[in-house]
C-alpha cells in the first residue's frame, strides 16, 4: 500500500475488510481486459453555434483493481464522462468497453442489465430509495435481478462499515454519512466489475468524507475492487492510486501516487 494510503488510517473509523467470504473461484483468462476503456470518446449537446463538446476524442484505461480519480476545472467534462462509462449516457461517438463488452452495441434492456448486474453507482447525493429500509436498499439489486441475496457477503459489508445497528431505519432516520455507507454498500453488494463513485463526499462532512473514501480505499486493496471516482477534492484524490486529469473535454495528463499536494499544484496548471 503506497505512503498515503497509510497516512489517511488513522481517520478510519469503520471495521477492517478482511477476511471476505470468498466466492467460488473463476477461471481468469491469462491477459484480462482492464476493468473499462474509452476510445475515442466524444459527446455533444446541441447543433449549430450552439454545440457544446463535453467529450472530445477521450481514450482512457482503467486498470482492473486500482482506484483511479478522475478530476478536471468545471466543465471538463470529468462527470459526462463517467456517465458514458457507466452506461448512463450514449456518447456521439467512439467505443466503451466494461471488461471486454462493447458497451455500444448494447440495447436498453442489456445497458439495464449491465447497470445492476456489473457496475456499482455511489453519487453525491446517495440516491437511496426512502420508503425503503437501509437493508432493502442495499440489497436492492439483487431484488431486481431476481437473484438470492449472499448473506454472508451482506453481512461482511454490513460489519466492516459499521452499519449492522441501522438496517431497519429508513434513510431520513440515518446521518450524511450513514446515508452513504449504505450506498457503499449497494453498490459493492453484487460483487461488481466495476464501481463509478461520482463525488461521493461532495454532500459530507470531513469525518464520513474520510471514513468513505478509507472504505473505498481498502476495497481496493483487500477484495480488489476496481473504483473510477469523479472528485474537485485534491484530498479526496489522494486516496486515489491514479488521478486522470481532463481538460476542455480532453485528457491532458496523469499522475501516479497522488498526494493532496501534487494534486493541487497540478490542478494550478491547468486553470492557468
Amino acid at each position: 500500500m503506497d505512503r498515503s494510503s497509510r497516512q489517511h488510517r488513522p481517520a478510519e473509523q469503520v471495521g477492517s475488510l478482511s477476511p471476505a467470504p470468498s466466492p467460488s473461484p473463476e477461471p481468469e483468462p491469462d491477459a484480462p481486459a482492464p476493468a473499462a476503456q474509452a476510445v475515442g470518446l466524444c459527446k455533444t449537446y446541441g447543433t449549430g453555434h450552439a454545440e457544446v463538446r463535453a467529450l472530445d476524442g477521450v481514450d482512457v484505461t482503467f486498470e482492473r483493481g486500482r482506484f483511479t480519480a478522475v478530476m478536471g476545472p468545471s466543465g471538463s467534462g470529468k462527470s459526462t464522462l463517467m456517465h458514458c462509462m457507466a452506461g448512463l449516457d450514449r456518447p456521439t461517438a467512439g467505443q466503451v468497453f466494461i471488461g471486454g463488452l462493447d458497451i455500444g452495441k448494447l440495447d436498453d434492456s442489456g445497458l439495464t442489465r449491465l447497470r445492476r448486474d456489473r457496475v456499482g453507482f455511489v453519487f453525491q447525493s446517495f440516491n437511496l430509495v426512502p420508503t425503503l429500509t437501509a437493508e432493502e436498499n442495499i440489497t436492492l439489486p439483487a431484488d431486481l435481478a431476481g437473484r438470492r441475496v449472499d448473506r454472508a457477503w451482506l453481512d461482511y459489508l454490513v460489519g466492516a462499515l459499521g452499519i449492522g445497528d441501522r438496517l431497519r431505519h429508513r434513510p431520513a432516520e440515518l446521518s450524511g454519512g450513514q446515508q452513504q455507507r449504505v450506498a457503499c454498500a449497494r453498490a459493492l453488494s453484487n460483487r461488481p466489475d466495476l464501481v463509478f463513485a461520482d463525488e461521493p463526499t461532495g454532500n459530507l462532512d470531513s469525518n464520513s468524507s474520510a471514513e468513505t473514501l478509507a472504505f473505498l480505499r481498502r476495497s481496493v486493496d483487500e477484495l480488489g475492487q476496481s473504483i473510477v471516482m469523479v472528485t474537485h477534492d485534491p484530498r479526496g484524490a489522494a486516496y486515489a492510486q491514479r488521478v486522470v486529469f481532463l481538460a476542455d473535454g480532453k485528457v491532458v495528463g496523469e499522475l501516479e501516487k497522488p498526494t493532496a499536494d501534487s494534486v493541487l499544484e497540478r490542478m494550478g496548471t491547468l486553470g492557468a
